[in-house]
């Protein structure tokens, strides 16, 4: 007989709408590790199955399925919570973004330490420029960048979707890294990691010394694209939802000679 799952009261509408950002932001990494704890125990039970260890199994079961419980109930306040606010409805009207997602993302960007989106790249740890130094600070935030990594992910397994918008994004950012690869553009790059990295992996080296960069590093360079469009859209509609007026256009348009400007999908409401 498989106990019965632990029980855990639900969060108040009024309590989840108001939560503060730090409390979001602990519920958020409190969620991602219970889900970790989650999968681990419903590992546990399908491996001691195997063994007929009947106690095993049920007590397996049992953390199993209180975690589950847990992660419903945390999902449904950071739901509230991301509700609660205009840039968290937009974001979850977008395919491959749920409550736990846009939750994180609410919590952690705050608009007005932001007049640019660069300054949200800049704190994901999302732009290239930003070196962390031996004895030096951090110059991002770890939580954020992983979320953000989540966020590309999530974007990759959504691709196929009829109705997603970033997942495309990169599968059309990916194609072209792939025919730049091809064609010698990333060359000097590659020269640059044979240079200062110790590279071991023989297929590897291989692939550096034919002026190419390896196949992962293509597909991480078109998931940051797409994660850095959706935060630029994501800025956009935090701006305009606190100032009243859009942020102004991106450095590249206004003095780069370029004109063409991409505005964030299912916005306004």
């Amino acid at each position: 007989m498989t106990a019965a799952p632990l029980t855990l009261p639900g969060v108040s509408r009024d309590l989840a709408a108001g939560l503060s950002a730090p409390d979001a932001r602990w519920l958020v990494d409190y969620y991602y590790a219970i889900q970790d704890f989650r999968i681990q125990a419903d590992g546990q039970a399908r491996a001691v199955a195997q063994d007929a260890d009947a106690a095993s199994v049920e007590l397996s079961e049992w953390l199993g399925a209180g975690m589950h419980h847990a992660e419903r109930r945390i999902q449904q306040a950071l739901d509230i919570y991301s509700s609660s606010s205009t840039p968290g409805v937009w974001a979850k009207s977008i395919i491959g973004i749920g409550p736990v997602i846009a939750a994180g993302l609410l919590a952690h960007i705050d608009i007005t330490k932001a007049p640019s989106v660069g300054h949200v790249w800049s704190f994901a740890g999302l732009d290239p420029s930003k070196k962390w130094e031996r004895g030096q600070i951090r110059p991002w935030n770890a939580k954020l960048k992983v979320l953000c990594w989540k966020l590309g992910d999530s974007f990759v397994k959504v691709h196929n979707n009829p109705k997603d918008i970033y997942g495309k994004v990169y599968a059309e950012r990916k194609a072209l890294e792939v025919e730049r690869n091809e064609s010698g553009v990333f060359a000097e790059q590659a020269a640059e990691k044979l240079r200062t990295q110790k590279i071991s992996d023989k297929d590897l080296k291989k692939t550096l010394e034919a002026g190419r960069l390896p196949a992962g590093q293509l597909d991480l360079r078109a998931r940051r694209y797409a994660v850095k469009l959706f935060l630029a859209h994501l800025h956009h509609v935090m701006f305009e939802d606190h100032y009243g007026v859009p942020p102004a256009m991106p450095y590249i348009i206004q003095h780069g000679g370029h004109t063409d400007f991409i505005g964030p999908p299912n916005w306004p409401l």
